[in-house]
């Protein structure tokens, strides 16, 4: 691997360290209703939007209330959607003589599921399904909305933690809207401005043909591409305008715009750790959480790099060529990457579009090597504990962490505590709860789709260890509400766009549900003080055992699919 990408990994590090605490207490303020510099603008809208909506703020739910109104705002959400995308022939902006992929019941039902639950999966090539007012009313809608509301659950999820006898968690409609208003919506526009200015179109203009060198002629999309572009990865959402992506130039047309679409991925869920340290008032707390995520992170992208730049040894020796990067050629394995990205920025997506609940990307990796394509997959197979999508990502890593705490326990003899609060028999069949729910349903989808007509008919370009990756792939992605793929698979059938929207569904609120159910039963108990014997949890040894925890309880779940997949066709090349 060269200097020049080490630089840049840890340029984009050091940029998002730099950015945790001034993001984490600007979060801190926005939820805990304090006065922010975008009071004067956005506090009469909220006042509006809380009177049209015959909203009390102040009325703060238990556990339960706060479960049904993110259910609820979930399930209107994806009926809204499913009724734009199925009617959008008589709607707005729609080019019929472009739009060529059949917009079939069950896959609308899942598109709407997708955006909804912020999976954003997408079966299909977006230029040629989506009309430009689905993009922008139906899709971009809810990369806000769903991100809005996966972020009021992690807030929800931290008060939990942070009060004492108490049943209540916050509003969800308060930190619905304050997570749209002050989070969201500016930031969003401030980076479209960004990429407007580096060449992203936002524009209404019809389909442009042109004739190419060869005579042939070549239908490009443009469109509202800016107003979709920042927000998909802000909201850790992903789905494309385009059908390739972020590797398409008009969606993220230089290493600047790269750059920018990957800190918005990443430093929100990276903020949180400090947001939760001062609403809990233990910064340490927080800081050993990010640097846990800090760890993986990096490990994670130099195995990619470094993966990607050994190249395929089946090639070198054949060929007998050099795999090395020089000054004449890149070196490594290029295939399915953009050239302008190269394997340092195409590394540097693949791992941050994992580990933060974004199905963005840059480059195919089904086309990396086996190695190099596992990792992203381990990344959203540990629950995306590794920054992890808007809220999705604290909750999960504190519950890893919760796992830890209580194998810690047992081998000491002490009831296991997080924060002065105990972790008894109500709290661990929680806990135990969060932790199957992912294997379980995986294992279930995945096995039915490896042995059924209908899940082998998707493989039309793989078999053998790679085409059950692309299967295995497929549902931990929708199971992490991560929507990104190997691309091999085809998936726009009736059996997968059913199974997926059950691994989303699974995904979204069977893990949301258990984690709010949590975080009341321990609003409820009195902090308990610290002692001798307390376990502490701002330290390196604490980081080594939520670090060991994630690894032990993935590798005990995930290994024998891995084995049958990226390992042995890594294997197979060696």
């Amino acid at each position: 691997m060269s200097l020049w990408s080490l630089l840049q990994y840890a340029v984009f590090m050091l940029v998002v360290a730099l950015l945790v605490k001034p993001a984490g207490g600007y979060l801190a303020r926005v939820f805990d209703g304090e006065e922010t510099l975008l009071d004067p603008v956005l506090r009469p809208i909220e006042r509006l939007i809380y009177r049209v909506a015959r909203i009390d703020p102040v009325q703060e739910m238990d556990w339960k209330n706060y479960a049904i109104s993110f259910i609820c705002f979930s399930l209107a959400g994806t009926l809204l959607l499913y009724g734009i995308v199925r009617l959008q022939g008589f709607l707005p902006w729609f080019f019929q003589s472009y739009m060529t992929t059949a917009l079939t019941p069950d896959l609308a039902a899942n598109t709407a599921i997708s955006f909804s639950t912020t999976t954003t999966w997408q079966a299909y090539a977006g230029e040629s399904t989506m009309s430009y007012f689905t993009q922008m009313v139906g899709l971009a809608a809810q990369n806000f909305l769903a991100g809005a509301s996966g972020l009021a659950v992690g807030i929800a999820f931290m008060r939990g933690l942070a009060r004492d006898e108490s049943d209540r968690l916050g509003n969800f409609w308060f930190d619905l809207v304050r997570g749209a208003l002050w989070v969201l919506l500016p930031l969003s526009i401030a980076g479209s401005v960004l990429l407007v200015w580096q060449g992203v179109p936002m524009n209404f203009h019809a389909y442009t043909m042109a004739s190419t060198l060869d005579g042939g002629v070549q239908v490009i999309a443009q469109g509202p591409v800016a107003a979709l572009e920042f927000i998909k990865n802000l909201g850790t959402n992903g789905g494309g305008f385009f059908n390739v992506n972020g590797a398409h130039p008009f969606e993220n047309p230089t290493p600047l715009t790269n750059f920018l679409e990957m800190l918005a991925i990443v430093v929100l869920p990276a903020a949180l750790t400090n947001t939760f340290g001062r609403m809990i008032k233990r910064p340490r707390q927080g800081w050993v959480l990010f640097w846990v995520m800090a760890f993986l992170f990096t490990a994670g992208l130099l195995l990619v790099g470094q993966s990607e730049q050994a190249g395929n040894p089946l090639i070198a020796r054949a060929a007998n060529i050099s795999m090395a990067a020089d000054s004449l050629q890149a070196g490594g394995n290029m295939e399915g990457k953009e050239v302008r990205f190269g394997i340092a920025q195409s590394a540097l997506t693949a791992v941050a579009t994992s580990n933060g609940a974004t199905g963005s990307y840059n480059s195919m990796h089904d086309s990396y090597m086996p190695l190099g394509g596992m990792i992203p997959l381990i990344n959203m197979l540990l629950g995306e504990m590794i920054f992890g999508g808007l809220g999705t990502g604290i909750y999960s890593i504190i519950i890893v962490a919760l796992v830890g705490l209580f194998m810690a326990g047992l081998m000491v003899g002490r009831s296991p505590e997080y924060l002065g609060k105990l972790i008894g028999p109500p709290e661990l069949k929680l806990i135990m709860l969060y932790t199957l729910i992912t294997p379980v349903v995986l294992m279930v989808l995945t096995a039915f789709a490896v042995v059924s007509k209908w899940g082998l008919a998707g493989l039309t370009t793989n078999g053998g260890p790679h085409g059950f990756t692309e299967i295995f792939y497929t549902y931990t992605s929708c199971l992490a509400n991560n929507g990104q793929t190997f691309a091999g698979l085809s998936a726009n059938s009736p059996f997968y766009n059913l199974t997926t929207a059950v691994a989303m569904m699974a995904g979204r609120f069977g893990l949301a549900i258990p984690a709010l159910a949590l975080a009341g039963l321990f609003a409820k108990q009195r902090r308990r003080p610290v002692t001798a014997g307390t376990l502490p949890t701002d330290n390196a040894a604490f980081a080594f055992l939520l670090i060991g925890t994630a690894l032990i309880v993935g590798g005990l779940s995930y290994y024998a699919a891995l084995a049958l997949g990226p390992i042995v066709e890594h294997l197979m090349i060696s």
